[in-house]
């Protein structure tokens, strides 16, 4: 993923009208408000523009970065020598295909895409409309809250090779398990999903979407900046009460912090960089490991 200048120049040069940004701070792009600057940073606007830039990188023999909302991104300080793809703008839409089915393009919020889905009488997306991030990041980690996930309701999706060729993967195809999917071992971009949903009652659908916001609100430190749950949950267990039974809540380094509002989240209290961030997550692996002997895995996708 790491590009020479000259690389890098050649992608410049050949990408056109397509929106470029040179050493364009991470922080701003996101959650956690940390990492340094991408040497170059793409914002295609339409497929065309992603598929055009996907063959410029691959004629310049650059495999690019893939951003969406930045919400389980951890970007290193030192940033980038490359270049980083932002996708969230270029994949936009969601429409109603069937009856129960809906077509939504990658770059949708899954916060927007459950709320869609209620005002078409359709059920099946409640648990998603408080997870922050776009559809395909969703899709890329299987994501899923209170006893939901999208594994459930993917019926297929479409995704670009990063040589601009269009792919289509079944529910088979994308093999998704606990917070992974073949795209995490299969360089490509989704572009969109196929979701297969049911019919439901829009008010009661309404009403279980606000009792898990609420929900949400009480326990989770959604005031401060960071990617949600930071840790997978270990086989048998629950990753925030052993980093809370171990005595972490408010331990840290620099700006990041074990939340005090719940333990399975580190948060950025202000000025925090990624290195606090990752010297924290290290403590809080290396405590429990020895309370508990428990090994916890990181949620976060560490660039």
């Amino acid at each position: 993923m790491w590009a020479s200048d000259s690389q890098l120049q050649m992608i410049i040069r050949s990408c056109g009208r397509i929106e470029l940004r040179l050493q364009e701070p991470l922080s701003r792009h996101t959650s956690f408000r940390t990492g340094g600057p991408a040497a170059v940073m793409a914002f295609p606007k339409t497929v065309q523009e992603l598929q055009q830039l996907l063959c410029c990188a691959a004629d310049a023999g650059v495999e690019p970065y893939l951003l969406g909302a930045g919400t389980n991104i951890l970007a290193p300080d030192a940033g980038l020598q490359a270049l980083v793809i932002c996708t969230k703008d270029a994949l936009g839409g969601i429409r109603l295909t069937r009856e129960t089915q809906l077509e939504v393009f990658a770059g949708e919020s899954l916060a927007r895409t459950a709320v869609f889905a209620r005002q078409h009488a359709l059920t099946g997306l409640e648990f998603a409309h408080g997870i922050p991030g776009t559809l395909g990041g969703g899709v890329y980690m299987n994501a899923g809250a209170y006893g939901g996930e999208l594994r459930q309701v993917v019926q297929s999706v479409t995704a670009l090779t990063l040589d601009g060729a269009l792919r289509q993967f079944t529910a088979a195809d994308c093999a998704l398990g606990y917070r992974s999917s073949v795209f995490q071992r299969t360089p490509c971009v989704i572009v969109s999903v196929q979701l297969q949903l049911q019919g439901g009652d829009p008010d009661e659908i309404g009403e279980t979407m606000r009792a898990l916001m609420e929900k949400r609100k009480a326990s989770q430190p959604l005031e401060l900046p960071s990617a949600g749950s930071t840790f997978k949950r270990p086989e048998g267990y629950f990753a925030g009460p052993l980093i809370e039974q171990a005595g972490l809540k408010g331990e840290g380094f620099g700006g990041a912090q074990v939340s005090k509002k719940h333990a399975g989240f580190i948060v950025n209290t202000g000025g925090a960089t990624t290195a606090d961030i990752l010297k924290t997550i290290e403590l809080v692996q290396t405590r429990v490991r020895q309370c508990f002997g428990v090994s916890l895995e990181p949620e976060v996708r560490i660039w």
